[in-house]
């Protein structure tokens, strides 16, 4: 899987502790990820830049899911969501980030490191990353969920053409 990371200044300590946290584990799950900034805390990105870059990088498919963190995880979350096949969570903690992936299939987590700890940010990340869309759920959930999905997809269809 290859993940992009990002964040504002607000969001680097934890965005540095998920980052030592893929190094060491993250290719035990097949995790390969690229830090596209805030890289120096004293040059910072604005969120919106940073979504900027990354959003259209997984909606064109160069990376399969992102982790996003500002201040809230709400700005990074507002502006991933502006790219049709981009689904980006806000997420406050480790049932909503692995609800995330299996009740909405998101591919972008976003977080605000003024609300998670880092080791809550990597608990949450790892698991988005380890959480299947449908994992887990009941067979009538399952097809509710295929079904409400069908319909995201038409809503960005005509939406986004």
């Amino acid at each position: 899987m290859k993940l992009a990371i990002g964040s504002d200044k607000s969001g680097y300590n934890a965005k540095e502790a998920i980052k030592a946290w893929l190094m060491e584990e993250g290719a035990e799950l097949g995790v390969e990820f690229d830090d596209l900034g805030t890289t120096d805390p004293d040059h910072p990105m604005p969120y919106v830049d940073v979504a900027e870059l990354v959003a259209p990088l997984v909606q064109n498919g160069t990376y399969d899911r992102a982790v996003l963190i500002c201040g809230t995880g709400a700005g990074m979350n507002i502006v991933s969501n502006k790219y049709k096949g981009v689904h980006a969570v806000a997420c406050e903690g480790l049932y909503s980030a692995r609800m995330a992936r299996a009740i909405n299939g998101a591919n972008v987590i976003c977080m605000g490191g003024w609300i998670v700890g880092p080791e809550m940010a990597v608990a949450m990340v790892r698991a988005f990353l380890t959480t299947e869309w449908l994992e887990g759920l009941e067979d009538w959930r399952q097809a509710n969920l295929k079904r409400f999905n069908a319909k995201v997809e038409s809503i960005e269809d005509q939406i986004y053409g």
